[in-house]
């Protein structure tokens, strides 16, 4: 198989149909790549299953909480893969696909490809991680620069809990708060009262430790909405309400719109364009493909001034610090969410550490992290 050459990429990459404005920096990068990397191939790979159970303080209510919702989860199952080259770099994700048999066909048909071939291809799922790591490498660039001509040095990042009692979501928000966060998300579900979680919390933090909640569509109508948003309201750290009413709920919305304290956003899946030419909503909360889907809905909110609150990382270490540099690249995101936090050990030898409600995203060549093997060793199944 013959090597692509520089032209050849380029061209690759103005085939993405998604704008000039976000393949400069990648074609920038191939400027500045040296030859080698550009006729790089990929000659093994290694995969290695692990198991993370939940951090044990929260273990039981987070059990709990998923299995109300018909979520019968214990623990994660990151697939941890590194990815060789044949000029010596080496490129680490979580594949983000449960069936590692799927993981090994993919990895088998990349075997002789350059990484170049597959840069914002979002069927690779979690894989194209370790692309965008190989490509950083390659170049000298951090994965921001890939994306961007002049990235964030720095990213919000919110601290996150599922549903838990009163006085564990206090102790929860002031751990996180303890270590720098000044965002919180927060579930709320029926089981538990969201007014005393309210309570319990700005018990707990100072005034200036913002939290949202999540309801995930289930207070259901226009009127519980105005309520407890009313009630809510009263607590002067709380500033945003996330997808309130059932689905779809553009009506609702519609209804909704100046009668409460609180922002409003949802987790758009479907058009967002309705709730954005009535000015429903103050943000939009976005998860899914790491790629070129990400790329369009970021250029979207730069474009709309619409906020985005991203959320497609969360299960380790890799991948939290890959949404950082997404998120860095693209004005038009305002919050990072993970939550490694909640899991015995996200598999990384650098902290992710905040500094007064902020992380600085890495600046050395790709991800700029690295695994902790002992780490990955420990957990390791199968």
């Amino acid at each position: 198989m013959k090597k692509p050459d520089r032209r050849q990429i380029l061209k690759s990459l103005a085939g993405l149909g998604i704008g000039t404005s976000v393949l400069a920096p990648l074609t920038a990068a191939s400027g500045v790549a040296p030859k080698s990397s550009l006729t790089s191939r990929i000659t093994r790979y290694e995969m290695i299953p692990t198991r993370l159970e939940y951090y044990e303080p929260v273990r039981e209510a987070l059990i709990k909480s998923f299995s109300l919702q018909n979520r019968m989860q214990t623990d994660f199952r990151p697939i941890i893969v590194k990815i060789y080259t044949d000029d010596g770099l080496m490129g680490i994700c979580n594949a983000m696909i449960p069936d590692k048999h799927a993981v090994e066909a993919i990895l088998k048909g990349m075997i002789g490809h350059s990484p170049w071939e597959y840069l914002m291809d979002d069927s690779l799922k979690g894989l194209l991680v370790a692309i965008y790591d190989l490509v950083g490498q390659a170049t000298g660039l951090p994965v921001s620069r890939l994306f961007s001509d002049k990235p964030k040095k720095r990213i919000i990042q919110t601290w996150w809990s599922q549903c838990y009692p009163p006085d564990l979501m206090a102790k929860e928000a002031k751990r996180g708060e303890d270590l720098g966060y000044k965002v919180h998300k927060v579930k709320a579900r029926p089981w538990e009262d969201v007014v005393e979680q309210a309570a319990a919390i700005c018990e707990a933090v100072k005034s200036d430790f913002r939290i949202w909640v999540d309801a995930n569509a289930w207070w259901g109508s226009v009127g519980r909405t105005i309520h407890l948003c009313e009630k809510l309201g009263q607590f002067s750290n709380y500033f945003a309400i996330e997808s309130p009413v059932s689905r779809p709920g553009i009506a609702s919305y519609r209804a909704l719109k100046g009668k409460i304290p609180l922002q409003m956003s949802e987790h758009i899946t479907d058009d967002p364009m309705p709730y954005i030419s009535e000015g429903l909503l103050d943000s939009f909360v976005v998860g899914g493909p790491l790629g070129r889907t990400f790329v369009q809905r970021a250029l979207m909110a730069e474009v709309t001034k619409i906020p985005l609150w991203i959320e497609h990382s969360i299960e380790d270490g890799i991948n939290q610090v890959f949404q950082a540099h997404q998120a860095a690249a693209f004005p038009g995101v305002q919050y990072a969410i993970s939550i490694t936090h909640v899991l015995v050990d996200d598999l990384m030898q650098e902290p992710f550490e905040m500094k007064n409600g902020f992380y600085e995203v890495p600046v050395k060549p790709g991800l700029g992290v690295h695994l902790d093997d002992d780490a990955v060793d420990k957990y390791r199944i199968g």
